[in-house]
C-alpha cells in the first residue's frame, strides 16, 4: 500500500523512513539540553535560598496581627497584648483626613483592646466619675487620672477624647453602623458629641472609616459594603463547617463516576459518546422547556416583570430565580448554546465516528496500562507542593521589612509632619518643642535596607519560577504518558511485546534524560505567561485611562499573547510525545512534530477538536451529574438524605463547590485520554510514513483503527475537493 500524505513531504520536511529495527520509545538515548537542565537546577537552588532568605526576613504576624502605634503585635501570643486582638483608634474622626490615603497612616493614637466600646462617652463626661472604670480601658496602659489634666491627656493622646459603640471587623474597632429607614445611625443616634462637646454627624464618622478601611483593604469600598461582606463571610464559613463531609462525600463520588466513565469507554465507547451528545442535547432542551415554564409563570404574577436592574444585587440569588427576566436570560442561553451544539454536530457527524474509533483504541491501551489512570494523583501532589511553597514564600516577602515609625503632628502646621523619626529617641529631640502634641507612632512595615528595596523584583522572580515549576510538572506528566502510551503502540503484537512497568519506565527516561528539555518547553511558556500578566496588570492600572490609542494597543497585545500561549502549549505537547518516542532534545523533537503535523494537515483538522470536543463532553457530563444530584441533595428533595444533609445560610456554596472540585477531577482523569489520544494519533502517522502493510513492513495499529481513519481521510478529502 502507498503512503498518503496530505501535503508534498518537501516542503514540511522528509516523511518517516522505514527502520526494522525500531521498535517504539528509543532506550539507548542521551541528556538533552543540558545547559538548560543545568540553569534549571540553579534556579530551584536558588528558589530555595529565596525561600529561606524570606523565612529569615518575613513574620506573618505582620499580616495577620494589627499593629499599634508603638509597632507592637495585638492578639499575639506570649506577649502584653495577648488577650487584646483588637485596634482601636483614639479619634476616628482624625481618619477622614484624604492624607490617610497617601502617607497609608491614621494621624491618631491607635492601641491594642480586648474588646470594642459598646456605648457613646466622652473624657469629659467619664473623669473622675461612675464611668471612668469603663472609659479608663481604652487608655494608655498604665495612665494615671491624677497626673494630668484633661486637656494634657488630650492632647498628649494618653486617653481617647471620645468613645462610640464599635464592633470589631478586620480585627479593628470599626462604629456599629445600621441603617433604619435608609438612614445612617450609631447606636440609634444619627447626631453625637465629640470629645471637644462639640455636635458631630454620623456621616462624618463614616466618611473616617472610609479612609482607614481603603488603606488597610487597599481599595476604596465603602465601610457598609465591606460589613456586609463580612456578614456573607461569616455565613459561608459556617456553611463549610456544617457541610464539609458532604462536600468531601461529593468529590469522593465523583471520582467515581469519572473511573465508571473511563471504564464504560473501554468496552462501549461508541454508544456511550452518542449517549453523552444526545444527553447533552436532551439536558439542554430541558432546561428550555423548564425555563419557558418559570418565564410564562412568573410573567403572570404580581412584580414578576420587575428587572433585574431595579431589585440591584442581593446576596440572596434566590431573590432572581422570583424574576422573569431572569429566566428569560436563562432561556436564550440556552437556546443559544443548543444551536451551537446541533450545528457542530451536522457538520462533524462523519467525524465523530473516527474520534470513537480512536477513543476506542485509547481506552484500549490504557487498559493494558492501567497504572496511568494513577498518575495525576502524582501531578496533583507535585502541584500542591509548588503551589504551597509559592504562597509561603509570597507571605513570608510580602510580611518583610522592619517596622517604619512616622512623626504624627496636632495639626497641619508641624513641618515634621510624616518625617521617619525614631521612638526611642523622639523625646530626645525638638520636634516635641516645634509642634506640640506630635507623636512618633508606627506607620507601616518596610525599610531602606536593600533587601526591601529589591522586595518587588523578589516578588516578580518568586512568580516567575512558580510558572516554571508547575509548567515543567505538566511537561513532566505529558511526556511520562506520552512514552508510556508509544510503548503500546509500537508493540507489534499486544499486549505480549508491552514492556513491562511502562509507566515507571518512561517516567525514569524522562527525569534522567530529558529534564533540560522539559525545563526548555516549560521555561518558554512561563516568559510568555509572566507578559500576559504584566498585560494584565496594566490593564487594570489603566482601566480608566481616557487614552483610547492605548487600551487598543494593550487589548491587541493582551489577544495576541493570549494566541501565542496557546500555540506554545499545543507545539510544547506534540514536541513532548517526540522527546519520549526518539529522546532527541527540544528544538529538534518541536521541529519534528510540527512538520509531522503538517504533512496530515487533514487528519489534524479531523480528529484533534473532534476529540476534544467529546472529551470535554465527558467532563461536563461528569460534573453536570454530580452537581445534579448534589442539588437534589443540598435542597432536602432526596427523601433518604433529608434528615443527614444540615440547613445552610446558601445551598449555593457547597454546591458550588462540588461542581468546581468534580470538574477538576474529571478533568484530571480525562487528561490521561486526552494525552493517550494524541500520542497514538502521532504514531499513527508515523506508521503511514514508515510502513505500507506489506509483512515485510507491517502496520504497528490495529486494523480497524487503519480501516476507518483511511476511511475517514478519504471523506475528508472528497469534501475540501468538492
Amino acid at each position: 500500500m502507498a503512503r498518503n500524505t496530505d501535503v508534498p513531504s518537501s516542503h514540511y520536511g522528509e516523511p518517516r523512513k522505514f527502520d526494522p529495527n525500531f521498535r517504539g520509545p528509543v532506550h539507548k538515548r542521551s541528556c538533552t539540553d543540558v545547559v538548560c537542565c543545568v540553569i534549571f537546577i540553579v534556579v530551584i537552588l536558588g528558589y530555595i535560598a529565596l525561600g529561606t532568605v524570606a523565612w529569615f526576613h518575613g513574620d506573618p504576624s505582620k499580616i495577620v496581627y494589627p499593629t499599634d502605634s508603638h509597632g507592637h503585635f495585638c492578639g499575639r501570643q506570649n506577649t502584653p497584648n495577648a488577650n487584646k486582638s483588637i485596634l482601636f483608634y483614639f479619634n476616628m474622626l482624625k481618619c477622614a483626613n484624604p492624607a490617610v490615603l497617601v502617607h497609608l497612616q491614621c494621624p491618631t493614637t491607635q492601641l491594642c483592646v480586648s474588646k470594642c466600646p459598646d456605648r457613646f462617652a466622652t473624657l469629659l463626661d467619664s473623669w473622675n466619675t461612675n464611668s471612668w472604670e469603663y472609659y479608663k480601658q481604652f487608655c494608655r496602659p498604665g495612665f494615671d487620672i491624677s497626673s494630668k489634666s484633661i486637656v494634657d491627656a488630650i492632647q498628649d493622646e494618653d486617653c481617647p477624647s471620645m468613645i462610640v459603640p464599635s464592633r470589631p471587623f478586620l480585627q479593628r474597632c470599626f462604629p456599629d453602623f445600621i441603617t433604619r429607614n435608609g438612614i445612617l445611625t450609631v447606636a440609634n443616634k444619627t447626631i453625637f458629641k465629640d470629645g471637644e462637646n462639640h455636635e458631630r454627624s454620623v456621616k462624618d464618622l463614616k466618611d473616617a472609616a472610609n479612609q482607614v478601611t481603603a488603606v488597610q483593604q487597599a481599595v476604596d469600598k465603602s465601610i457598609s459594603s465591606l460589613l456586609n461582606a463580612k456578614e456573607i463571610g461569616i455565613k459561608i464559613f459556617e456553611d463549610y463547617a456544617n457541610s464539609w463531609d458532604w462536600i468531601l462525600l461529593g468529590l469522593v463520588f465523583a471520582m467515581m463516576v469519572s473511573l465508571v466513565f473511563i471504564l464504560l469507554l473501554r468496552y462501549i465507547a461508541g454508544v456511550l459518546l452518542w449517549l453523552i451528545v444526545f444527553g447533552i442535547l436532551a439536558a439542554v432542551g430541558f432546561g428550555i422547556w423548564h425555563c419557558y415554564w418559570e418565564y410564562s409563570i412568573l410573567r403572570g404574577k404580581p412584580g414578576g416583570n420587575v428587572t433585574i436592574s431595579d431589585i440591584g444585587f442581593h446576596a440572596d440569588f434566590s431573590i432572581y430565580l422570583q424574576l422573569s427576566q431572569t429566566w428569560l436570560i436563562f432561556m436564550i442561553a440556552l437556546s443559544v448554546i443548543e444551536g451551537i451544539i446541533f450545528v457542530i454536530l451536522i457538520f462533524l457527524r462523519t467525524r465523530l465516528r473516527i474520534a470513537i474509533a480512536l477513543l476506542k483504541e485509547g481506552s484500549r491501551a490504557i487498559s493494558y496500562i492501567m497504572s496511568t489512570l494513577l498518575y495525576p494523583i502524582i501531578t496533583f501532589f507535585l502541584l500542591a507542593v509548588c503551589i504551597a511553597y509559592w504562597l509561603v514564600t509570597a507571605v513570608f516577602l510580602a510580611s518583610s521589612g522592619n517596622a517604619v515609625y512616622k512623626v504624627t503632628a496636632a495639626d497641619d502646621k508641624c513641618m515634621y509632619a510624616n518625617l521617619a523619626c525614631s521612638p526611642k529617641t523622639f523625646s530626645q529631640t525638638n520636634i516635641t518643642k516645634v509642634c506640640p502634641g506630635s507623636q512618633c507612632m508606627f506607620a507601616f512595615y518596610g525599610g531602606e535596607s536593600a533587601y526591601y528595596r529589591y522586595i518587588l523584583v523578589l516578588h516578580l522572580c518568586n512568580l516567575f519560577v512558580f510558572l516554571w515549576l508547575v509548567n515543567f510538572t505538566i511537561a513532566l506528566g505529558q511526556c511520562t504518558l506520552a512514552g508510556a502510551f508509544a510503548s503500546y503502540y509500537w508493540a507489534l503484537e499486544k499486549p505480549k511485546d508491552i514492556p513491562p512497568c511502562p509507566l515507571v519506565s518512561s517516567f525514569t527516561r524522562a527525569l534522567r534524560y530529558h529534564t533540560g528539555s522539559l525545563a526548555f518547553g516549560s521555561l518558554i511558556l512561563s516568559v510568555v505567561q509572566v507578559i500576559r500578566i504584566v498585560l494584565e496588570y496594566l490593564d487594570r492600572k489603566l482601566k480608566d485611562s481616557q487614552n483610547g490609542c492605548a487600551r487598543f494597543v494593550l487589548t491587541c497585545l493582551k489577544c495576541c499573547f493570549w494566541c501565542l500561549e496557546r500555540f506554545i502549549k499545543f507545539v510544547n505537547s506534540n514536541a513532548y510525545i517526540m522527546i519520549a518516542i526518539y529522546g532527541r532534545n527540544f528544538c529538534t523533537s518541536s521541529k519534528d512534530a510540527f512538520h509531522l503535523l503538517l504533512r496530515n494537515i487533514l487528519r489534524v483538522y479531523v480528529l484533534d477538536r473532534v476529540t476534544d470536543f467529546l472529551l470535554f463532553l465527558g467532563k461536563l457530563l461528569i460534573t453536570g451529574s454530580v452537581g445534579v444530584l448534589s442539588f437534589f441533595v443540598f435542597t432536602h428533595r432526596i427523601p433518604f438524605f433529608e434528615e443527614g444533609v444540615p440547613s445552610l445560610n446558601y445551598t449555593s456554596v457547597p454546591l458550588l463547590t462540588v461542581i468546581f472540585g468534580s470538574y477538576v477531577i474529571a478533568h484530571g482523569f480525562l487528561n490521561v485520554y486526552a494525552m493517550c489520544v494524541d500520542t497514538l494519533f502521532l504514531c499513527f502517522c508515523e506508521d503511514l510514513e514508515r510502513n505500507d502493510g506489506s509483512p515485510s513492513r507491517p502496520y504497528y495499529m490495529s486494523p480497524g483503527l487503519h480501516k476507518i481513519l483511511r476511511k475517514g481521510d478519504e471523506g475528508a478529502k472528497l469534501c475540501a475537493a468538492s
